[in-house]
């Protein structure tokens, strides 16, 4: 066993030259770290490909999940794709590259706190995060009225789904298969762009934002799945919860405005092994 780290980031954002310049000064402390890369790497393909063309030269392994602006269509972008199209492309881009993405077969972490599977999900959300007395057409109404709606009503297209909530659900139950079909003693960490549970969006300022931050359909797959973390972002929440036993990590760097008043701290989070200070169980 040598001295490799499993190490997650999210939401690192690219088009701000801020964070660009942190990305271009992330590197492995060992040869045999990997680097989860949970989503949000940019809007633009070219940023995306730039990104995560550095950092699978850098780490031994990249795992990576896609955010929903990855998915934009964004009107600035030269590649046009939409939808499941889009993801496709950027699969593909991944694969030319030796990362791991949620079409592949999962990879093994053998190093320290291994034998542990890789799991990267692509499950978007089903606006199932919203007031349960209100229809989704009621909530998204009432989102509109506050002035709080997420950009991907504009940018992101589930084509050729219906709508973005269909597209979720058959995410879903192609990803369910694949993990069911995991051996019944298989640890995992799950990596998700948007949350797996309720629980991290409870502290968000605008709560009308939750119904485009997950799926109550996973509410169970960190204790159904052995997960022994969940890695996941969107939130530009960092910080560690605990549910049922399992840890869950928020990973993201954020926006420039929103990482400049923290104090100063290393961008990647160690997943393996378990670090001393994981956070307490809430």
């Amino acid at each position: 066993m040598g001295d490799g780290k499993l190490l997650a980031v999210s939401d690192i954002h690219v088009a701000y030259k801020e964070n660009r310049s942190i990305v271009s000064s992330l590197r492995p402390g060992s040869d045999e770290d990997w680097l989860i890369v949970a989503g949000d790497v940019g809007e633009k393909f070219a940023d995306v490909e730039w990104a995560l063309t550095l950092l699978a030269e850098r780490f031994a392994k990249v795992v990576w999940a896609p955010g929903n602006h990855e998915l934009w269509a964004h009107p600035e972008d030269p590649c046009d794709l939409r939808g499941e199209k889009r993801y496709q492309h950027l699969v593909d881009l991944c694969r030319s590259l030796g990362i791991a993405t949620p079409e592949d077969p999962y990879p093994v972490w053998r190093g320290d706190g291994g034998p542990v599977t890789v799991a990267p999900l692509f499950l978007l959300y089903d606006y199932s995060f919203r007031d349960p007395a209100l229809t989704v057409e009621e909530s998204l109404h009432r989102a509109r009225e506050a002035g709080i709606v997420c950009t991907d009503e504009y940018f992101l297209h589930p084509d050729p789904y219906p709508d973005k909530a269909a597209w979720c659900h058959a995410r879903i139950a192609h990803t369910e298969r694949r993990l069911a079909a995991l051996p019944p003693d298989a640890r995992t960490v799950l990596v998700n762009h948007f949350p797996m549970t309720r629980e991290p969006t409870r502290i968000l300022r605008y709560p009308e934002f939750a119904q485009w931050c997950g799926t109550e359909r996973t509410a169970d797959w960190h204790t159904r799945f052995r997960a022994l973390a969940v890695v996941y972002g969107h939130l530009h929440i960092p910080r560690v919860l605990w549910q049922d036993g399992v840890r869950f990590e928020e990973v993201s760097l954020g926006y420039p405005r929103e990482w400049r008043p923290r104090p100063p701290r290393e961008p990647l989070h160690q997943i393996l092994p378990v670090p001393r200070a994981a956070g307490a169980i809430l």
